[in-house]
């Protein structure tokens, strides 16, 4: 249940996507306060309701331990991009969406929405969800991978 932990991150006050990344990167050797670092621009979707940060944390977990590292290996792109695309399927398919202000309803760069978003309860209801399940769904392609 490494989902939970993520979750608790993320209720921690980490961002969804610290909360994902460092959970997943925990096995790569990868100090927590670095995944930590790394992934704090992307929570709320880079803070512009664009790409949820639970899925971008994720895709960086999943480039970490299956992604390619030299330039001139099209065949290691072609499997990374295929893993990117395949993990964003099967988030879509779950949820409806990989875009934050669709899974949230609301844009947090708009202000009055960001007030919303707030009043409503919509980090604490909407959000650990999308982490767990971002968690849930990269351990899953990682370990069919490695």
């Amino acid at each position: 249940m490494r989902e939970n932990a993520a979750v608790q991150m993320f209720n921690s006050g980490m961002n969804c996507a610290q909360s994902a990344f460092a959970l997943l990167a925990e096995d790569s050797g990868l100090d927590r306060n670095q995944a930590f670092r790394i992934a704090s621009c992307f929570g709320g979707g880079m803070r512009c309701g664009e790409v949820c940060g639970a899925v971008t944390g994720a895709l960086m977990a999943i480039g970490l331990y299956c992604g390619y590292d030299t330039p001139d290996d099209p065949d290691a792109k072609a499997r990374s991009n295929a893993l990117a695309l395949e993990f964003e399927r099967r988030f879509i398919e779950k949820n409806g969406s990989i875009l934050c202000r669709e899974l949230l309803g609301y844009n947090l760069s708009v202000p009055e929405d960001l007030e919303i978003l707030k009043s409503k309860g919509l980090f604490t209801s909407v959000c650990p969800k999308m982490v767990s399940d971002a968690v849930i769904l990269a351990e899953t392609m990682i370990e069919e991978r490695t």
